[in-house]
């Protein structure tokens, strides 16, 4: 019942239950395979709460698809470069497409109910979600485009997120910081 009457605030319990749970299972691939999982129950209960909005379901079936399907890719070939930009060009549109699609919900009607301010949160988690994706093409096309505090390289996909929720949120700087003119380009956007 409550999956039907709340589906707004289903994915933002599921975003801030994905947040908590990653450091659990680590960046391996029995981690990622998990958390990949995680992921497109995620992402089907994204499309779900899009569907019921006016927003066009197809839009989101075009994107999240694929979408789905490169979630369980990258987490068997986490380092393939070419895999990450693929995936980032379907996750963050898809990503965006539903925060739009929640914010249009949000002002579908004049009366504000509990999903509607549920929506207010998930469509911020949903937007902080798309620059992760943003950011992970970045660094995948240009590598080193991020530096952070301790091991050099390349940034985790979960670096990656708390960055885009540091630079969305205002809280201060992140220990992940944009080094490439071109990372800090898209950070900067």
């Amino acid at each position: 019942h409550m999956v039907r009457e709340h589906p707004s605030g289903v994915l933002l319990l599921a975003q801030l239950a994905a947040i908590l749970l990653y450091p659990f299972f680590g960046d391996n691939t029995f981690g990622r395979l998990v958390i990949g999982v995680f992921g497109l129950a995620i992402l089907t209960v994204a499309v779900w709460a899009v569907r019921r909005t006016p927003a066009l379901t197809w839009v989101a079936v075009l994107l999240g698809g694929p979408a789905m399907v490169l979630t369980v890719v990258e987490a068997l070939v986490p380092d393939h470069r070419g895999v990450a930009v693929v995936s980032a060009v379907f996750h963050a549109p898809f990503y965006l497409y539903v925060s739009w699609a929640m914010i249009r919900y949000l002002f579908e009607d004049r009366k504000v109910t509990r999903d509607e301010l549920l929506a207010v949160g998930a469509a911020f988690t949903v937007v902080a979600w798309a620059f992760a994706y943003v950011f992970s093409g970045v660094q995948a096309i240009w590598p080193g485009s991020f530096t952070g505090f301790g091991d050099p390289g390349d940034r985790t996909w979960f670096d990656l997120l708390f960055a885009s929720f540091a630079n969305l949120t205002g809280v201060g700087l992140s220990d992940v910081v944009p080094v490439l003119p071109h990372a800090r380009s898209v950070v900067m956007v």
